[in-house]
């Protein structure tokens, strides 16, 4: 963390923090990293754990987590940016191509937070709008961005989560899930075969940053009687391409 120049830049510097990090930090880490002294730094982190923009995490030693009120405004950022027309353009071409609704999501703790969506012009659908949330552990887009996480961050997720049931196919066992996950790190693809909804097939592709992370997830999804699970996988390459696309709008 930079020394900034004001009080509001040094706060702001701190949040900054706390949001890079993505993990509980201790109150002597933050203070050796802002380079304020302990009991400075304490009342600061009072005020913003009472306005919810950070909050602490249980334990004998304080330790601190970006608060709801932070990650709510990063997510309306998120929705609201600038290039989300440009996004909005891409999905809108691809679901012309595909015939098939289409959406892009990124993962938000344990759930799937759509960012975008855009119908395919069928009477049989599932509607989803932005800003809605699905269970990350039985959605193509979910699992996708949980099997590209690091191995540690991916498996402590996965034990944390609650492995709710939705259909027959819901994947509710930790060990199965893991070893789901690693098949869909070694392909590249994820699916949801009826997972989270009887009838609904989905397939998911990774959308990728320069640095090699994947920041979201572009899947298609049908009823099953319209688009199989067989047919829905030969649409990656398709997806894929307008991935890399979605890619140079974060």
């Amino acid at each position: 963390m930079t020394q900034a120049q004001t009080p509001t830049l040094r706060a702001f510097a701190l949040l900054e923090r706390l949001i890079e990090v993505g993990a509980p930090v201790s109150l002597a880490d933050l203070a050796r990293d802002a380079g304020m002294p302990k009991t400075s730094l304490h009342r600061l982190l009072a005020s913003f754990e009472g306005a919810g923009l950070v909050a602490r995490e249980p334990g004998t030693k304080p330790a601190y987590v970006v608060g709801p009120r932070l990650a709510q405004l990063g997510l309306s950022i998120v929705l609201r940016a600038g290039a989300r027309r440009e996004r909005h353009a891409i999905l809108a071409a691809l679901v012309a191509d595909i015939g098939e609704t289409c959406n892009l999501t990124m993962l938000h703790e344990n759930e799937v937070l759509y960012l975008d969506r855009v119908e395919a012009s069928w009477p049989l659908r599932l509607e989803l709008k932005p800003g809605s949330r699905v269970p990350a552990h039985c959605s193509a887009s979910g699992k996708l961005m949980i099997a590209l996480l690091p191995r540690e961050q991916r498996s402590a997720l996965v034990h944390a989560m609650r492995l709710s049931r939705h259909t027959p196919n819901t994947i509710v066992d930790p060990g199965l899930l893991e070893s789901e996950l690693d098949r869909i790190a070694h392909r590249g693809i994820a699916v949801d075969n009826e997972e989270f909804v009887t009838g609904i097939a989905c397939v998911a592709a990774p959308v990728i940053d320069a640095s090699g992370a994947c920041i979201a997830a572009l899947a298609v999804h049908a009823p099953v009687s319209r688009m199989p699970l067989s047919l829905a996988l030969d649409q990656v390459p398709r997806l894929q391409q307008a991935a890399q696309a979605l890619a140079t709008t974060f």
